[in-house]
């Protein structure tokens, strides 16, 4: 049973950091492309970061310049580093990785909230 597994969430004061870590149990094939959502609600989940197999990135405006997506493939896991955190970055955040290429995973969610 393949399974992503997210920790790290958890409160944090207006300005503050957490690091959302990603890895995968259950396969001994490594992570493709990963990429970081949140869903807030009321409101569509959303693309965070991605990463690619060569650890190319990509972030949505909204976090662009205080998040960092990265990766450590001799631990096969993939990070979300959050900086400057602001209360609408208040979220569930879900990570999303390819398999052995070919197969899509979500994990289970953390849930990330930012007071003021």
């Amino acid at each position: 049973q393949v399974q992503l597994v997210e920790s790290g969430g958890g409160l944090v004061q207006a300005g503050g950091s957490l690091r959302l870590s990603c890895g995968v149990s259950g396969s001994t094939f490594s992570i493709d492309v990963a990429g970081w959502y949140r869903q807030a609600p009321g409101k569509q989940r959303e693309l965070v970061a991605v990463i690619s197999s060569g650890s190319s990135a990509k972030y949505a405006d909204s976090v662009l310049g205080r998040f960092t997506i990265s990766r450590d493939n001799a631990k096969n896991t993939v990070y979300l580093q959050m900086n400057s955190l602001k209360p609408e970055d208040t979220a569930v955040y879900y990570c999303n990785a390819v398999i052995g290429t070919i197969h899509n995973y979500w994990g289970q969610g953390t849930q990330v909230t930012v007071s003021s």
